[in-house]
């Protein structure tokens, strides 16, 4: 009986080790073959265009591609189900972004729990969004807007890049703070809605700086002010909605999420090079172009911005009564 209980023990030693052994040589090969980074938005936004610009550098970095997929639909949700229901492995990741925080208070009913089933990997950038009216508008400052609309109760149409979104919640946020009335006119994306602005369609936008900075810079967009509690280097004359709504702050950010029970040491090594990518001068120099603030950090530091921005932006869906059904 003691040699078979020993015979047992030595078998149970040896199994534990071989998957310590085979986890880390899993994580050492990773990746072997493609990644795919699936966010939950239409080409030529900015989070397009930062999804694209660091999956090129973790492809550099990682010596695997990471194929961008685009699954705009459901206010980011269609892209959120599909990576929380892929297999843990590394191979399939979503650009997190604040629609992820928001849609747990937006949506009644969702398919899942993102909190508890993501695995938080690192934070990539923050940047402000840029309000911006269109040129034909007689409206040149926050203060005129605010006036304009009181005087025009629901005649400014107000275009977003999907319920939930950061820009539609900025606008929430906005109204929620003023008492104005605009129209909310939700897109498929951040790209098609600018369309729509720049050709007069629409009226007003809570924007990406990325996307509208130098629509602003050339004049046919307006800029009133960015939505930071900081000036953009990008357009320095700009004001902060803050100086004229004090308390008022809202900002896009995106980092990089898995399933959850992804291996520790997949999510270690993805970290890894993200952090080093954002420490990489030609990184911040690209993102400085587009008024980015860089986000490096821990996965749990990411973790606790979401928990962070999914509270606050709770408070202001609830108040503003959005929902989507």
């Amino acid at each position: 009986m003691k040699y078979q209980r020993r015979q047992f023990l030595q078998f149970v030693a040896g199994a534990a080790a071989l998957h310590v052994t085979s986890s880390i040589a899993s994580a050492q090969a990773y990746p072997s073959r493609p990644v795919r980074l699936v966010i939950g938005y239409t080409p030529g936004g900015s989070a397009d265009l930062t999804s694209r610009l660091m999956g090129q550098w973790l492809s550099e970095k990682l010596g695997q591609s990471f194929v961008i997929e685009n699954r705009p639909g459901g206010g980011t949700n269609i892209a959120t189900e599909q990576v929380l229901r892929a297999t843990p492995d590394g191979y399939t990741l979503l650009l997190v972004a604040p629609a992820n925080a928001i849609n747990a208070t937006l949506y009644d009913k969702l398919p899942f729990d993102f909190m508890k089933e993501m695995e938080p990997i690192a934070g990539l950038i923050r940047f402000p969004n840029v309000v911006v009216v269109h040129p034909s508008l007689p409206i040149k400052s926050i203060p005129e807007l605010i006036a304009y609309a009181k005087a025009n109760p629901g005649k400014l149409n107000m275009a977003s890049s999907g319920n939930g979104s950061t820009i539609h919640m900025s606008g929430e946020l906005f109204k929620m703070l003023t008492g104005i009335n605009m129209q909310h006119v939700p897109y498929r994306g951040g790209a098609p809605a600018l369309t729509d602005m720049l050709s007069g369609q629409m009226h007003v936008m809570f924007d990406n700086l990325p996307t509208c900075a130098e629509h602003v810079k050339s004049g046919k967009l307006r800029g009133l002010a960015v939505t930071s509690t900081t000036r953009s280097d990008v357009l320095p004359d700009l004001p902060l909605v803050a100086d004229f709504l004090p308390g008022y702050e809202a900002s896009a950010w995106y980092g990089l999420a898995a399933p959850k029970g992804t291996p520790p040491e997949i999510i270690g090594t993805l970290n890894k090079a993200v952090n080093e990518i954002l420490a990489d001068p030609k990184a911040k120099t690209r993102f400085a172009e587009i008024g980015a603030i860089l986000l490096p950090g821990s996965p749990a530091d990411f973790g606790k911005l979401v928990a962070d921005e999914t509270e606050k932006w709770g408070k202001v869906v609830k108040f503003a009564g959005a929902k989507v059904d």
